[in-house]
C-alpha cells in the first residue's frame, strides 16, 4: 500500500526553501502587452452593510467581440501590486501573451467590512465569516452581485469551464467552497496554504469529497511542511487530507509540497506554473471525476456514465413519487391539484384532477394508489379507473408508507405525529415529538419504520410491533447538513434491496448504509429543491426524484423495493 506522502502528485523538481523566488514570468518582459487595472468599491446586499474594494484586470488582448475567461481571487488587493509577492497581473500578462492562459479578466476582491457607526466604535471584519464558512453565501455574492456588475462593462464568458477562482489561506478555502457549491459557474480552483482546518468546520471537506458524487472541478493545492499547527488544526495535515480525498474521488488535481510556513513565498514562486496547469487544455471541458478508491459507494451505487435526465417539466411543485407493479411512476403537482403518470415509454399523462392537494403517494399490495389529501384532511385510495375511496378522515398528512398487509403509516408534521392505520381502517397515533416528521418508509423487510425530521439532521428508526405500535425509536441516520444550520430539509425517502436508505435533502440525495451512516451523496439535478424519490422502471433500477418544477431520473446499480414484496437485506458491513 502506498505511503501517505507517496501518492501525492508533486512537481518534478520541488524547490528548496532558499529558491522560493519569483521566476521570469513574475517579472515584466520586453514586448509583452500590459493589461489595465482599475479599482472599484462595492456595498453588498447579500453581506448586508459591508463595503469592500475590488480590482478588475483586463488584458491588452481583450476584445468585447469575444467572451473572456474569468479568474476571481480573494484578498485581491495583495495580488495586484507591482512590488507585491504574487504580482498576479504581471503573471497573467506573460501567460496570456504566451497563450498559456486564455484571454482572462481578473477580479481581485477584498473581504467585506461593516463600517463602525462612529469613530469610537469598532468595525466588523467579515473575512473569516465570508471565507471560512462552508455555505454557498459567498458564491451567491460573487454570482449575483460581483459578476453581473463586472459583466456590465466586459463580455464575460457564460461557460463554467472558463471560470477559475483562487486564493491563499482562508481565501483558498473560500475559492474551493464557491466551486464546490457552484460548479455550474466555477470549475478551476487555485488553493495556496488553504485553511481546511476547523476554523469554521473546514475539516469536513475531505470526507464530503470522498462520499459526494463527483463534480467537474480541477484543483491545484499548495502547502508547506512548516505551515500552521495551532488551535484549529494542522494546515499541512489538512491539505494532505484534501489531496487524499481528491485522489480517492478521482479528481484532476495537483498537490505541491514545499517547506515554508504560513506565508506567500512558495505560492508566489510557483504561481505561473500553477496557473499554467490550471488552464491547460483550455477549450476542452473539465471532466466529471470517476472514483478510484476502494469502498467508494458513489462508484458502487451510481452508474458513472449516467447523469440526471429531465423526464418532464413545467409544473408548480412536484412531490410524492410512487411506483406501481409494472414500474410506472406516479407523482403529484400539489399547487395544480393533479396526479400525473410516467409510463414505461416515458410519456407523461394526467391520471387524476382535483386531488384534494394530494402530496405523498404510495401503491399498496391491492394495486390501489393511496394519497395524502391534505386539503381535504384525509387519506384516500384510487383504483386505476380513477374511482376514489376514503380510507381515513379528519387527519392532516404529508407522506405515507404501506406494508404487504396493506397497513400504513403517515406523518402529520404540524402536530409532530406519526399515525398508523390497520388493514380494517382503524387509526391511532403511534409516535409524537419529532420536530417535523416528514418522509416515512419501511425497511426492505418491513420490520423497521424510518421517519425523516425535516428540521433536524436525523432520520429516526423504529421497530414495528405486530399491533402496529412503534418501539425502540432512536435518531439513527445522521445526515450531512449545510454550514448555515443543522436543518437537513430531509423530505422523501426510498430504500434499495441492500437496505440502503435514500433521503432527499438540501445537499442532494443522501444515501445511508444500514448502520446509519451517510456513505454517498448524489448531486441535485439542479440548484433548487428536491422533495422525494422512488425507484421505478421495469427492473426497478431507475431512481426518480421530484425536484421543484420537474421530475428527473437516473440509472443506478442498485434495485428498489416495493410494498407488496418485502425482502430481507444482507447483513451490513459494520
Amino acid at each position: 500500500m502506498p505511503t501517505r506522502r507517496a501518492i501525492l502528485p508533486l512537481l518534478a523538481s520541488p524547490l528548496l526553501a532558499e529558491d522560493y523566488k519569483p521566476g521570469p514570468d513574475s517579472h515584466r518582459q520586453n514586448g509583452v502587452p500590459v493589461g489595465k487595472i482599475t479599482q472599484h468599491k462595492w456595498t453588498s446586499k447579500i453581506f448586508p452593510g459591508t463595503v469592500r474594494d475590488y480590482w478588475i484586470y483586463v488584458p491588452a488582448q481583450y476584445s468585447a467581440s469575444k467572451p473572456a475567461s474569468v479568474m476571481v481571487v480573494q484578498d485581491g488587493g495583495g495580488w495586484v501590486t507591482d512590488n507585491g509577492a504574487f504580482r498576479a497581473h504581471i503573471v497573467m500578462d506573460n501567460l496570456i501573451h504566451k497563450k498559456d492562459m486564455p484571454v482572462t479578466i481578473g477580479i481581485f476582491i477584498n473581504p467585506g467590512v461593516l463600517p463602525a457607526a462612529s469613530s469610537d466604535a469598532q468595525s466588523r471584519y467579515n473575512r473569516s465569516y465570508e471565507y471560512d464558512g462552508l455555505g454557498d453565501r459567498y458564491a451567491q455574492f460573487l454570482i449575483e452581485e460581483i459578476l453581473p456588475e463586472v459583466g456590465k462593462s466586459y463580455n464575460l464568458s457564460k461557460d463554467p469551464n472558463d471560470y477559475g477562482i483562487g486564493g491563499s489561506s482562508s481565501g483558498a478555502i473560500a475559492a474551493f467552497t464557491a466551486a464546490w457549491h457552484r460548479p455550474d459557474v466555477f470549475r478551476r480552483v487555485l488553493s495556496f496554504i488553504g485553511s481546511y482546518t476547523n476554523l469554521r468546520g473546514g475539516t469536513v471537506y475531505p470526507s464530503l469529497i470522498r462520499k459526494t458524487e463527483g463534480k467537474p472541478l480541477r484543483v491545484f493545492l499548495q502547502d508547506g511542511t512548516n505551515d500552521n499547527n495551532i488551535y484549529s488544526g494542522s494546515w499541512y495535515n489538512a491539505n494532505q487530507d484534501m489531496a487524499l480525498g481528491l485522489e480517492f474521488a478521482g479528481y484532476e488535481h495537483k498537490f505541491v509540497v514545499g517547506t515554508e510556513a504560513h506565508n506567500s513565498k512558495h505560492g508566489s514562486a510557483i504561481l505561473p506554473e500553477a496557473l499554467q496547469w490550471l488552464w491547460k487544455d483550455h477549450g476542452k471541458p473539465i471532466a466529471k471525476p470517476q472514483p478510484k478508491g476502494d469502498r467508494s459507494f458513489v462508484k458502487e451505487i451510481v452508474d458513472h456514465n449516467s447523469d440526471w435526465e429531465v423526464v418532464s417539466t413545467g409544473y408548480k411543485f412536484t412531490e410524492g413519487p410512487a411506483v406501481d407493479k409494472a414500474g410506472n411512476v406516479f407523482f403529484t403537482d400539489i399547487p395544480n391539484n393533479r396526479i400525473h403518470k410516467i409510463a414505461l415509454d416515458g410519456k407523461v399523462s394526467v391520471f387524476k384532477e382535483d386531488t384534494g392537494g394530494a402530496n405523498g403517494l404510495m401503491f399498496g399490495p391491492d394495486g390501489r394508489l393511496y394519497a395524502c389529501q391534505n386539503r381535504r384532511k384525509r387519506i384516500a385510495a384510487y383504483s386505476m379507473d380513477g374511482s376514489e375511496s376514503v380510507i381515513a378522515d379528519g387527519v392532516s398528512s404529508n407522506d405515507i408508507a404501506i406494508n404487504n398487509k396493506n397497513e400504513m403509516y403517515f406523518t402529520d408534521p404540524g402536530a409532530k405525529r406519526v399515525w398508523f392505520i390497520d388493514s380494517k381502517g382503524n387509526k391511532k397515533v403511534v409516535h409524537e415529538g419529532i420536530e417535523f416528521p416528514n418522509g416515512v418508509r419501511f425497511s426492505p423487510d418491513q420490520s423497521l419504520l424510518f421517519v425523516a425530521d425535516y428540521r433536524g439532521k436525523w432520520v429516526w428508526s423504529f421497530q414495528v410491533k405486530p399491533d402496529g405500535s412503534l418501539e425502540n425509536g432512536v435518531p439513527f441516520y445522521r445526515l450531512e447538513t449545510t454550514d448555515a444550520d443543522s436543518v437537513s430539509l430531509a423530505d422523501g425517502m426510498t430504500v434499495d434491496t441492500e437496505g440502503y436508505l435514500y433521503v432527499t435533502t438540501r445537499l442532494g440525495v443522501q444515501i445511508c448504509d444500514q448502520p446509519g451512516r451517510v456513505v454517498a451523496i448524489l448531486n441535485k439535478p439542479h440548484p433548487g429543491a428536491i422533495s422525494n424519490a422512488v425507484f421505478g422502471g421495469p427492473d426497478m433500477h431507475t431512481l426518480f426524484v421530484t425536484a421543484g418544477d420537474r421530475v428527473c431520473k437516473r440509472r443506478l446499480h442498485r434495485k428498489g423495493t416495493v410494498a407488496w414484496a418485502p425482502v430481507k437485506p444482507p447483513q451490513p458491513r459494520l
